[in-house]
């Protein structure tokens, strides 16, 4: 094997855009990994719908899940590290999607919360096959949470980006879909819980590799010893990479592991 780590994200990436894993994929992952390598899963998904692709490829192990706000070891569904938030942190991205009726939803490792539903959130959750719990708006926010995503349009994401660009607010955000935005803390990045593994496993960036699809992957594209965007990445997305792979529709992973990992 030319590379010990192996990241890869999970969607646009590791799976079609209708999120089917295909077995051109499934099995030159698994090559890789009787090969030698640690398969890590990097995505924006937190653990309880990560854990069933991880089972899908028939492996198991960490998982850096929420963007790099919690990692996983898979086989005791502990969290190993996590990057959190405080209530009052994301008060300002609450209340603004309260007041803009913007559907959002807060995370803690491994609970998705919401506070109302909308017809086109409960179609996507159902596509990632997620089962929100419902929360009182009134009550007081729990500790522990890692992640805040507003989901709707292309158009409506587009223009809660633009007038939270007009803020100085603490947490990050960032772009992890078309659809989606995902607010965290500062430190919270794929790259940066992809750099504590390779520190734990004593793994040099060269030899790690890793493959993604979108701008929540830029960090860890640049971090490892070979980056590598699949074909239906934004144009900033393939420029941050050394290499460009087929597209998720075309098994792209399978291409990209079949020429570069071994």
């Amino acid at each position: 094997m030319n590379y010990d780590i192996i990241a890869l994200d999970v969607d646009g990436t590791l799976l079609t855009d209708d999120h089917v894993l295909t077995p051109a994929v499934r099995d030159a992952v698994r090559e890789a990994a009787a090969r030698g390598a640690e398969i890590v899963l990097c995505t924006g998904r937190g653990p309880s719908n990560t854990l069933p692709v991880l089972e899908e490829l028939g492996l198991s192990g960490t998982i850096i899940t929420h963007n790099g706000a919690a990692t996983v070891d898979a086989a005791r569904r502990e969290v190993i590290h996590q990057f959190g938030f405080t209530a009052n942190e994301i008060a300002q991205f609450r209340n603004y999607c309260l007041l803009g009726g913007h559907h959002f939803d807060l995370n803690t490792a491994f609970e998705l919360m919401i506070e109302g539903m909308t017809p086109g959130a409960e179609a996507m959750y159902s596509r990632y096959k997620v089962g929100p719990i419902w929360r009182d708006a009134a009550a007081a926010l729990p500790d522990g949470l890692v992640k805040f995503t507003v989901f709707g349009e292309q158009s409506e994401i587009d223009c809660i980006e633009a007038d939270w660009k007009k803020w100085s607010a603490g947490l990050q955000y960032i772009r992890s879909g078309d659809y989606f935005i995902d607010v965290q803390n500062r430190q919270a990045s794929k790259a940066a819980a992809l750099e504590q593994l390779a520190l734990a496993r004593k793994v040099n960036p060269s030899r790690i590799m890793a493959i993604g699809n979108y701008y929540n992957d830029v960090g860890m594209l640049t971090f490892a010893g070979l980056g590598i965007a699949v074909a239906n990445s934004p144009e900033a997305v393939k420029a941050a990479a050394n290499v460009i792979a087929l597209s998720n529709e075309e098994d792209g992973v399978a291409h990209a592991l079949r020429s570069y990992a071994w």
